[in-house]
């Protein structure tokens, strides 16, 4: 029997990678409902008698919401992401509704990009491009610094934070590492050193955040943290962007405490990230502040998006659909709701 499938904030490379995954479970028969806006309350009417879900990380899956669908007939909602925060696990649960993820696609492509953003930031990569392209072959403006010697704050070591790391030192830096439970036989094979966030900030060159989206990480980076960074140092935030007060940042590279920012995510995202306003006026003055700053760099929640990243959250993703239709359980680890 079909399995009918509502998928929000879709963009063509979502599709066509679901469309490959699906065909290797034709037992199941899985019929995707692309949408390319996102899930909320006011959208929830487009389900069309699906039974399952398909979310990203800016749909707005509260508490109505929930109530809505499972009055529909939805018993799954599957996210094609690691971040759940969007979700109401609390109303799930009381509706019997299921919930998966994909807690772990691409670390590789995360900590690379982070890495690749620095270096572009550093290195002034951007604005030399965009000489070069007006035939201005000048170098005034473009001095960057070695990272060999240099200290770098690895704040949070799960997959990606390690990952980046090692990466880092590959580079010859010295990394010093935060995390609430260390990963220390990790560490000492790696040369990395793990130190309390105030010493970590303190004393690095370079801060790089690898952290999920918590009551207890809500706004970590936050003015006084600001201040305790050392003076001219870079900020790195792949992860999530309410990991760090936008106005204590702007405030700081007003000042010219920090060096320089460079950011995959930001605190207000949606709306903005993923769409084209190439021909609108943004009212988000703090966005548009950071855009001013010649010393910011910012790309729009781009860090996952490579082929092998995008294959694993499709696999992932349609095997768990594939699995709760047919009765089974689904892989281990992605499953949010545990009986």
């Amino acid at each position: 029997m079909p399995l009918p499938v509502a998928v929000y904030d879709t963009r063509s490379y979502d599709r066509a990678h679901l469309d490959a995954a699906a065909r290797a479970h034709p037992e199941t028969a899985i019929r995707w409902r692309f949408h390319d806006f996102r899930l909320s309350t006011e959208t929830v009417g487009s389900l069309d008698g699906a039974a399952a879900v398909c979310v990203f990380v800016n749909d707005r899956v509260d508490a109505r919401c929930i109530e809505l669908m499972a009055a529909a007939g939805v018993r799954h909602i599957a996210l094609r992401c690691a971040g759940f925060n969007n979700v109401d696990l609390a109303a799930a649960r009381a509706a019997g509704l299921r919930v998966t993820r994909v807690p772990a696609y691409s670390p590789h492509a995360v900590a690379e990009h982070s890495v690749a953003l620095l270096m572009t930031l550093n290195r002034k990569i951007h604005r030399a491009y965009n000489r070069v392209r007006e035939q201005n072959f000048s170098l005034g403006g473009l001095v960057g610094f070695d990272l060999h010697g240099k200290t770098v704050g690895i704040v949070g070591t799960g997959k990606i934070g390690r990952l980046a790391a090692q990466i880092f030192r590959g580079f010859g830096t010295n990394v010093l590492a935060y995390d609430t439970y260390p990963d220390t036989t990790w560490a000492a094979a790696h040369g990395v050193a793990y130190t309390g966030l105030d010493e970590l900030l303190a004393a690095s060159d370079i801060v790089s955040l690898y952290l999920p989206l918590l009551p207890s990480t809500h706004q970590l980076i936050d003015a006084e943290r600001v201040a305790r960074m050392k003076p001219g140092a870079y900020l790195v935030n792949t992860s999530r962007g309410k990991l760090v007060d936008t106005t204590a940042l702007i405030d700081a590279l007003r000042s010219g405490h920090l060096g320089g920012v460079a950011l995959d995510v930001y605190e207000e995202e949606e709306g903005v990230f993923f769409e084209d306003l190439s021909d609108v006026v943004i009212k988000d003055s703090e966005l548009m502040m950071l855009l001013s700053f010649p010393n910011v760099l910012l790309t729009s929640h781009q860090a996952f998006l490579t082929r092998e990243a995008l294959n694993e959250i499709a696999r992932v993703t349609t095997e768990n659909l594939a699995r709760l239709a047919a009765g089974q359980p689904p892989l281990d680890g992605t499953e949010l709701l545990p009986a």
